[in-house]
Parts: structure tokens; C-alpha cells; sequence
């Protein structure tokens, strides 16, 4: 890196193995250093530009060239005006002649229109439910627009197309592919680029992290060209070179660390647990339901790994209400039958007193189970559930009294001994960061001369294509078939002015005898907010305000079901609170519940009919599919009807419609890796894993290409030495567990 004084090319010509280590360590920390420094080292970025930056994502200069374009303005075939027609994908240089917001008269939607002109003719301008736009263009201003043209009984038209306003003086627009950035406040698209050029400048002599015949064999352009090319392509081909580089750095690095994960798995030993048949055959038959075949080949699956001496690293993943629960207490049983001890860790207190009861249900005849949470203390003993004070309990634990110990994370910070453990069992496994699951595997590691074997579960049904490539230090069974006789819930996206009719039906079921959830993505509103945007409709406000639990739970208590009883639950409600309002709505003390996220896994309400989500556009569709799933279990018919806010794209709209017709829940996971990414199949961003910008799972000859490079380069790792350094280098997010 010439910036800092340091000659790599010097590096490469030094033959004596000892001088090349030598130069590589100090080249490494030197450029690990530049790097991971602040934004606000750069040349012309002061305190005041680094915390705008920080706003976006950009803290060091790595985050700067891996801060990739939105989108790309490309100059390559302006149309005229005048030479449009319908059908065209076409981007047009016009002046803005004038822009205006209005309210459609039917739907009440907000419609942004603009009259347009290049010299050669005019054009129309239409953008639905997005009235700021009329803040960020102008009458004057120079526009470069993109979109499909439509027509109608007025003529051609662009409906909603993006757009770059074009700065003269800006260098970049005299290229024919122009970068185009999401921004914040205070800062510019012409700022930004000369900051990325400049971050660029700093890498073009660091070692690519993939070996040169790597790259050779499978015609991938450097890392070096494919940040400069993603960023400032020259022409369709270099942006397309470019950007199948990253996309296969993505995959291989996630591909990468799971399978140094599986070697080092691999070199452990575990305790070997022996198939029990005539027991377990005994346990099945004895459950008021039979098995589903997924169900069958899911508890095979994990039985099968438990008989290897080496430990077992397998995901669980099924849909809401599939019967993970059953899969896992027939190997706990299994496990128990071998004198080992099993752990199951849920991350909120009801998932893990529900699964106690479904437990105690299954196996208290057979085995004594124990609850160990901040707020409960509770075991079965000889069929008899018993409240411990928590010193007893955790004496009763360290003496070996219980083979079956079920908890939160909290256990792991609980003077517990657990000798002879056999299997850990964490369920919603993306709620548990990197370090909470360190600390389990070191736990049963350091406790046992013998590793534990390890299972993952998950309601979010995750897409075998994207299991293979964010999990690839894991083994996958799929449960995705529901068991015999149960109804699918209807489900209804709700306009806002059919608002009264679903509180109609709503009061229609409490009458019925129903019980009704109702989620909203906010606990309170925030003081920043300033003034709710709402109207009147009839004895209904709506509008354009975040749903919180309680203006929700105050508005429906008293205006809109003022005979009904209303009680509320969310997060920051103590652990007591929490679990009396639980008590009144099982007990039907309670006919509507108010609530935030916290219901999404773990609560088992029968009685409940109607699932109401307010806010639905806030969540993805993996996360209202949880939501309906508390819902429709039992006999009588449930619904779930999705509200938003009265502004939302026709983008979302679609999407809420795409969740309206469809009931399975991986249909709905590989919806959210399309239209929103891999974070949205989980809810909730992963401490330490690396995240997907650009790759996605439809782009199957890159994963494979990506899942065998790494089988070839983990096979002989004694070649690449400096490999892992390297690949640290580029990816600060990537975590070596």
C-alpha cells in the first residue's frame, strides 16, 4: 500500500519463505490498521460528514468500497421523448415543467404526478403513495428518468420510475453507467463517490484473498477490479464481471467458515446414543396423534446422528404448528434411556414454559422434567408438578435428579453442573447471538471429557437453498407437512376503509365465544414523532401513524369495543406482569390481546380465532406467517386480517397480497429472500454473521461453484497458509467462532 509506505510488490518478489512471512505480518497488521480506521481519517472528511456517514453504515474505509450503488443511471440509450413507446424500458433526460401532489378520489391515495419535457415532446409522471418526492424534485430541475412506459385515454406516461436528478458539474455524469447511492441527510451522491474513489485507491496493491489459479479456473475477475467495476463499471459486461465476483465472496465466505466449523466438529467426540426401539416404538404408540411422515424421517434423521462418536450439528426447521416439540422429546427420551442428561434453551420465557408443559405432558409418566427461568422454578416429579425455590432446584439439577432440563439463556449464567450431558437443544436458534451459543458448546465441552451433540430448532421455515449456504457447518431435517385435519387460516389484507366491517366480524367472534390477538410493531409512540397524521372515517381514525400497543389498547378499550375486556402485553413488562395476563387470556378472563412481537413463538391459545396485525408492512413475510400461526390451532376456523398504514408502495401491497394467498411458509421465506434478503427470513439481524448484499439464493451455478471451491481449498489448507488472514481482511463482520 503505497499510501502508508509499504511496497507489496517487494513482498512478492522475496523468494526466502522466512522474509515472506516476515513481509507478510508486517503488511498485514499495517493494512488491517489503514482499513479498520475511522472515516474520519480521510482527506476531507471532518467529525460532522463521519457521523452522517456512520448514519448509513460507514465507519471505516472498508465499509466505504463495500458500500455498494442502489442503482445505476446509464447514459448508454437516452430516448427522446418523442421516440417513445408503450412497452419500452427507457430512461429519459427531461426538465421538470411542473409537480404536484393530489388524493385519488376513489382509493384516497396519495398520487404524485409531474409534467416533463426534453425539447422533443412532452411527458406524464406518476408516483403512487410517495407524496415526498415533490420535496426532492423541483419545477427546473434536469432529471434523468427510468421506468416501463404506459399509456392511457391522456397518452404515454412513466408510473413510478426511478429517478437522478443530474449536477452538471458532477464528473461522473460525463460516464455512461452512473453509481447511484442511498444517501442521508448532508450528504451528496458526488461527495460519496469521491470518497469511494479515494477508499478504492487505497486496496489496488493488497493480495487478493482467493488464490490466483482460483480465480484463473473459474473465470473470476480480481478483488481489486470487481469493487472498482461494482462501483464504476465501464460498460453492462464489467458491472456483470463485477458483480459475480461479490456475489460468489458472499456465498464462499459463508460456505468458508462453515466448513472450517465442520472439521474442527469433526476432530471431537461425543457420547454414542444408543436407538432404543422398543422403548421409543412404545412412546409413539402412546401419543394421542399419529406421527407425519416428515415428522418420522426428521426423528430418524437426529436418532441416526446420535449413534456417531462424533457430535451432532443438525437444524431442525419446520413450519408453524409442523410438531418440531414431539421430534425433539422423542430424542430426549432416547438420550435419557442412555443415563444422559438433555438440555433444551428457548430465548423467551414463554416459548420455554411452553415447551415444559408440552414436555410434561409427553414424558412425565416416564422421566421427571424441570423449568429453570429467572421468573419460574418449576418441575414434574412422579407426575406431580411441583413450584421449587431456585436454590432446591438447581441443588436437585447438580445431583442428577432431572434428564430432561428445559430453561432460557439464562441458564447458562446459573451455577449449574451439568454432568453426563448428551444433547443441547436450542429452539429459534437466530435469536441466539454467536456469543450465547460459544458459551453453550464451551459449557457441555468443558463439563465432559465427550462433546454434547447439538440441535437446532426453528419455526421459521428456512429454503434448502438457503440453509446449504448460510448453514453449512449444519446438518438439515425439514418437517414440511402439517398434521392431519388442520384448517388453513383465512387470511384478508383490509383496506383502511373497510376498517369498521373487520371490527364488526371481530366482535361478531368474542361473541362467538373467540378470542382475538391483535400486534402492532411499537410499544409506545416515541417522543419524536410529533403529531399522529390521521382523518376521520366515520368513528374510525386512521392514517399514517405507527401502531403501538397502547394507543391501540387504549383506542379499542374504550372507542371501538368499550364492552369488551382488552388486556395488553409487550417486552418490557416484568416476567409477573407478563405471565398473569398469559393466565387471563388462556382462562378467557381476557377476550383481545394487545401486543408487540412477543407473541410470535411459544403462545398456544385454542381458543383464539382471529389473528389482527397492525403495522403489517413493518414486518416480513416469515414473521406475519408466525403471527398467523398463533392462530387455527384447534377445531373452529381462524383468521388473520393484515392492516397497514395508509401510505405504503404498490411494492408492499403486493407483497402483503403474495402473504394473503399463501399458506406455506417456505413459499413465503424464499418471498422475503427475494424482495427484502436473508435478514427478513429471520426477523432480527445475527451478531456475527455476514451478511448477503448481493447474492441470493436463485443464483444456484454460483453456490455450487462457491461450495466447491471451498471443498477444494479446505482439503488443502497446508497451501494457503494465509488464507483465513486474508479473508479476515475483507469481511470484519466474519466471526471465527
Amino acid at each position: 500500500m503505497n499510501t502508508i509506505g509499504f511496497n507489496y510488490r517487494k513482498f512478492q518478489a522475496t523468494s526466502d519463505n522466512s522474509s515472506r512471512f516476515f513481509y507478510f505480518s508486517i503488511w498485514y497488521i499495517i493494512v488491517i490498521m489503514n482499513l479498520m480506521s475511522s472515516v474520519s481519517t480521510m482527506n476531507r472528511v471532518g467529525s460532522a460528514v463521519a457521523k452522517k456517514l456512520n448514519k448509513i453504515g460507514i465507519h471505516t474505509i472498508r465499509d466505504l468500497f463495500y458500500y455498494f450503488p442502489i442503482r445505476y443511471d446509464d447514459y448508454q440509450g437516452l430516448f427522446k421523448i418523442s421516440d417513445l413507446k408503450e412497452g419500452l424500458s427507457v430512461s429519459v433526460k427531461a426538465q421538470v415543467e411542473l409537480i404536484v401532489n393530489r388524493r385519488s378520489f376513489k382509493t384516497r391515495k396519495m398520487i404524485t404526478e409531474a409534467l416533463v419535457s426534453d425539447g422533443s415532446g412532452s411527458l406524464k409522471i406518476v408516483w403512487f403513495n410517495q407524496p415526498y418526492i415533490i420535496k426532492n424534485i423541483k419545477t427546473g430541475d434536469s432529471i434523468v428518468f427510468s421506468g416501463v412506459v404506459k399509456s392511457n385515454m391522456i397518452g404515454l406516461q412513466l408510473i413510478s420510475p426511478t429517478y437522478s436528478k443530474i449536477i452538471e458539474s458532477d464528473e461522473y455524469y460525463k460516464s455512461q453507467m452512473i453509481p447511484i447511492y442511498s444517501l442521508t441527510a448532508g450528504l451528496s451522491q458526488k461527495y460519496l463517490r469521491f470518497l469511494i474513489k479515494q477508499a478504492l485507491f487505497e486496496i489496488r496493491d493488497v493480495p487478493d484473498f482467493l488464490p490466483n489459479e482460483i480465480l484463473e479456473k473459474n473465470g473470476l475477475v480480481s478483488l481489486y477490479h470487481a469493487l472498482q467495476g461494482i462501483h464504476f463499471p465501464v460498460d453492462d459486461q464489467n458491472l456483470e464481471d463485477s458483480t459475480y465476483r461479490l456475489k460468489f465472496d458472499e456465498l464462499f465466505l459463508m460456505q468458508f467458515k462453515g466448513a472450517i466449523f465442520r472439521q474442527l466438529r469433526n476432530k471431537k467426540r461425543s457420547p454414542i446414543i444408543v436407538f432404543r426401539e422398543k422403548e421409543i416404538r412404545q412412546l409413539v404408540e402412546e401419543l394421542p396423534f399419529k406421527l407425519t411422515k416428515a415428522q418420522k424421517i426428521a426423528a430418524w434423521e437426529i436418532l441416526r446422528d446420535l449413534e456417531k462418536n462424533t457430535p451432532m450439528n443438525r437444524l431442525l426447521s419446520g413450519d408453524v404448528g409442523s410438531g418440531k416439540t414431539v421430534v425433539a422429546a422423542i430424542n430426549m427420551y432416547c438420550v435419557a434411556l442412555n443415563n444422559k442428561l438433555s438440555l433444551l434453551m428457548a430465548p423467551t420465557e414463554i416459548l420455554a414454559k411452553q415447551h415444559f408443559e408440552s414436555l410434561s405432558k409427553m414424558l412425565a409418566d416416564k422421566l421427571d422434567v424441570c423449568l429453570l427461568t429467572r421468573s419460574y422454578q418449576l418441575s414434574v416429579i412422579n407426575k406431580k408438578l411441583i413450584e421449587n425455590k431456585k436454590k432446591d432446584l438447581i441443588k436437585d439439577i447438580n445431583a442428577g435428579k432431572f434428564k430432561i432440563i428445559l430453561g432460557t439463556h439464562a441458564l447458562l449464567t446459573e451455577k449449574i453442573i451439568l454432568n453426563e450431558l448428551g444433547l443441547v437443544i436450542v429452539d429459534e436458534q437466530h435469536r441466539f447471538g454467536v456469543e450465547q451459543r460459544k458459551i453453550i458448546n464451551e459449557k457441555s465441552a468443558s463439563l465432559n471429557k465427550e462433546c454434547a451433540h447439538f440441535l437446532s430448532m426453528t419455526a421459521t421455515p428456512i429454503p434448502r437453498s438457503l440453509a446449504l449456504t448460510m448453514y453449512g457447518d449444519l446438518d438439515l431435517s425439514t418437517i414440511d407437512e402439517m398434521p392431519v385435519g388442520r384448517k388453513a387460516v383465512i387470511t384478508r389484507v383490509v383496506e383502511n376503509y373497510n376498517r369498521q366491517k373487520a371490527y364488526s366480524f371481530i366482535h361478531s367472534q368474542v361473541k362467538k365465544g373467540r378470542q382475538v390477538f391483535v400486534v402492532c410493531p411499537l410499544i409506545a409512540p416515541s417522543q419524536n414523532e410529533g403529531e399522529l397524521n390521521t382523518k376521520q372515517i366515520g368513528l374510525f381514525e386512521i392514517g399514517n401513524e405507527k401502531k403501538t400497543v397502547m394507543t391501540e389498547y387504549e383506542r379499542l378499550s374504550k372507542s371501538i369495543f368499550p364492552d369488551l375486556k382488552i388486556g395488553y402485553l409487550h417486552g418490557k413488562m416484568s416476567s409477573k406482569d407478563k405471565d398473569e395476563v398469559m393466565k387471563k387470556f388462556k382462562s378467557g378472563e381476557i377476550d383481545i390481546l394487545v401486543s408487540t412481537a412477543v407473541v410470535e413463538v411459544g403462545v398456544d391459545i385454542p381458543n383464539a380465532s382471529v389473528m389482527m396485525i397492525e403495522g403489517a408492512e413493518r414486518f416480513g413475510l416469515s414473521q406475519l406467517h408466525q403471527f398467523r400461526g398463533r392462530v387455527g390451532r384447534a377445531a373452529h376456523q381462524s383468521y388473520c386480517l393484515v392492516f397497514s398504514t395508509n401510505e405504503i408502495s404498490d411494492m408492499t401491497l403486493e407483497r402483503l397480497k403474495f402473504f394473503e394467498k399463501n399458506y406455506n411458509g417456505f413459499k413465503l421465506a424464499e418471498k422475503d429472500l427475494e424482495t427484502r434478503g436473508p435478514g427478513e427470513v429471520f426477523g432480527t439481524a445475527q451478531s456475527g454473521e455476514v451478511s448477503w448484499q448481493l447474492a441470493r439464493p436463485s443464483d444456484v451455478n454460483i453456490i455450487k461453484l462457491a461450495r466447491e471451491t471451498v471443498f477444494e481449498l479446505v482439503n488443502n489448507l497446508d497451501k494457503y497458509p494465509k488464507l483465513k488472514e486474508l479473508i479476515k481482511l475483507f469481511t470484519n463482520k466474519t466471526h471465527w467462532e
